[in-house]
């Protein structure tokens, strides 16, 4: 106690654990026996306490910015306190009139001279249930010290050192001049053991910048103008360099996508739907001597033949010779077939039928077949192989490889050449001799039996052979096995010995053979054809009362010329022979015992087979 007056102790307290201490009700004797005294709380180490006691009153419980109640007496900072005494208190009745409480208000930093007047009337106190009001009346309270710059604020509340606002630009230069620093709301100082002060150089909340080379520290206001004490804003990049960055940047889209698109273009032809020029539709017709206008005419007349029998099958060509539906082709096309059964032929229309053999010649390898029951049959008209010249065009048309209505052209390479095939049998039986005519018009296996055509559409020759690359003559249907392709070397039989024969197998069903009445030594190497000295099985080798006796021939004599055009051996002869009819008379040129000699015959018949 002090002069008969309680003296008050407070300690910080949060503002929920002040509000739930009542205010101790006023002691009625000097003693203070009215007073509940419990034993003060120890201070802790380092804590420090104000003495903060009125002597002429009871003390007045003041709300501080961070919400402890601290209860502060005018009397002297460096006076001892007495001793310290913490009082549990309660609602207590108002005082009386006489007694009115006194309000001491604390001074601020030790300086009386911040004291408010004494005549300054009381700072009004608003009254709430449950609170002393007698002791409400009281001035402002007054901070205990100068504002620091540099302490750490209460939670909630904005501190020296705030974020700075998103974007600052900086003023124009402006001298240097002192920061004004903004008035600062009382606070309670902490002890600086306490509550220390945050590094300069520490950043984030409560931080502070750290401050320029030799200016002194001052408080950051991010409203306020000027920006004293701001660190420097850092230099601008260079313009120029951002624009050729993106000039880079630029180029290097662009060429991709011009790459990609060249791509597409060079892909597709184009990035819109192509449209080709065209010519407009016209008339098809053509020129009857042109090769379309030679084969539009003749492949009505043009038949495939497929052929089977003798365990075997294959495929020719023929052509229609009348309206009675006789078909001229090959002899080797059709020589496997043992029935009508066996042959089929079918037109360029599509339309199919039998056929059967009405006749067939080996030397000459030709055949007849005929079918019935067909209408509308075109015959091909027929030319003149002796009018042909070397160097004429032609046009092929037959089922090469078993390709129906292949129409090819060329020209005639040569006239009467001699050419034998055949010879399968061995015995000679099944060779022909031909005095062919020689064309470049592609001839594959299935050609044969087809029609080589004039440019006029006319029938002069029938293909039959080509020569294989490998040597050797061969059919049609492959000749040697070495080359059984087209080299540009074809052979057809000239139309006027076809016409002949084909007339005799409609007629007869056999083909005559014009003949000398000789036999000839096949194994002679000299130059020309040399009359044997026997004859096949012992006999005369020159037949007695036949043509070659009746002009004078004997055996031994080389023929060398027939009609003036030169033979090299027996085969050439024979074709030469076989070329005439019967009943032709020829001038042929021998040598005897080393002289030439002429003779002239008259050319007989015999039975083909």
């Amino acid at each position: 106690m002090n002069n008969g007056k309680p003296n008050w102790w407070s300690r910080p307290s949060s503002t929920p654990e002040a509000a739930r201490i009542p205010s101790p009700p006023p002691s009625g004797d000097a003693d203070g026996d009215g007073d509940f005294p419990l034993p003060a709380p120890q201070q802790a180490a380092g804590a420090e306490v104000s003495d903060l006691t009125d002597p002429a009153g009871p003390t007045v419980p003041v709300e501080t910015t961070d919400g402890a109640a601290r209860h502060e007496a005018a009397a002297d900072a460096s006076a001892a306190p007495a001793e310290p005494t913490v009082l549990l208190t309660k609602s207590e009745p108002p005082a009386p009139a006489d007694e009115a409480p006194t309000a001491h208000l604390p001074v601020t930093g030790g300086h009386p001279a911040d004291a408010p007047p004494a005549d300054a009337p009381p700072a009004p106190v608003s009254e709430s249930p449950g609170v002393d009001t007698t002791h409400a009346a009281q001035p402002a309270p007054q901070p205990l010290h100068a504002p620091d710059e540099y302490r750490t604020p209460p939670y909630g509340e904005p501190g020296p050192w705030a974020p700075a606002p998103p974007v600052q630009r900086p003023p124009a230069p402006v001298p240097p001049q002192q920061a004004q620093v903004p008035p600062v709301q009382p606070h309670p100082q902490p002890h600086p053991q306490t509550h220390p002060q945050p590094h300069p150089q520490t950043h984030g909340q409560g931080g502070g910048l750290p401050p320029q080379a030799g200016a002194p520290w001052v408080q950051y206001d991010p409203w306020g103008a000027g920006g004293a004490g701001l660190p420097p804003a850092p230099a601008k990049k260079s313009r120029k360099g951002l624009a050729v960055a993106r000039a880079l940047v630029f180029a290097l889209v662009t060429g991709v996508i011009g790459g990609g698109i060249g791509a597409y273009v060079e892909r597709n032809g184009g990035l819109t739907t192509v449209e080709l020029p065209q010519a407009a539709g016209g008339d098809t017709d053509r020129a009857p001597d042109s090769v379309a206008g030679i084969a539009a005419g003749a492949l009505p007349g043009v038949v495939t033949l497929h052929v089977k029998g003798g365990g075997s099958s294959g495929t020719g060509t023929g052509f229609v010779l009348d309206a009675k539906g006789h078909i001229l082709t090959n002899n080797h096309v059709v020589d496997g077939a043992e029935s009508s059964e066996d042959i089929t032929v079918t037109f360029s229309s599509g339309e199919t039928a039998r056929a059967k053999v009405v006749g067939k010649d080996t030397g000459y390898d030709l055949a007849v077949v005929q079918v019935t029951g067909v209408s509308g049959l075109k015959p091909l008209p027929l030319g003149n192989s002796d009018n042909v010249r070397v160097g004429d065009p032609v046009v092929a048309i037959g089922a090469p490889f078993d390709l129906s209505n292949t129409v090819t052209s060329g020209i005639i390479s040569a006239k009467e050449r001699p050419i034998t095939a055949g010879g399968e049998k061995g015995d000679g039986s099944d060779i022909s001799y031909v005095d062919a005519l020689q064309t470049d018009a592609p001839i594959n296996p299935g050609n044969s039996g087809g029609p080589l055509l004039d440019s006029k559409g006319r029938v002069i020759g029938i293909n039959s052979a080509i020569r294989a690359a490998g040597g050797g003559s061969g059919d049609g249907e492959g000749g040697s096995a070495s080359q059984p392709g087209s080299i540009g070397l074809g052979f057809a039989i000239p139309i006027n010995q076809g016409k002949r024969v084909a007339e005799e197998l409609i007629n007869t069903g056999k083909a005559t053979h014009p003949v000398i009445g000789v036999s000839l030594d096949m194994q002679f190497n000299g130059d020309g054809a040399r009359v044997g000295e026997k004859g096949k099985d012992g006999t005369a080798s020159v037949t007695p009362g036949g043509p070659a006796a009746k002009a004078g021939l004997r055996p031994g004599d080389v023929i060398t010329k027939v009609d003036g055009q030169r033979v090299h051996n027996g085969e050439e002869l024979i074709v030469k022979i076989r070329a005439h009819r019967p009943g032709d008379r020829l001038e042929l040129t021998l040598t005897r015992n080393g002289k030439e000699l002429t003779k002239t015959l008259t050319l007989g018949s015999s039975q083909g087979t």
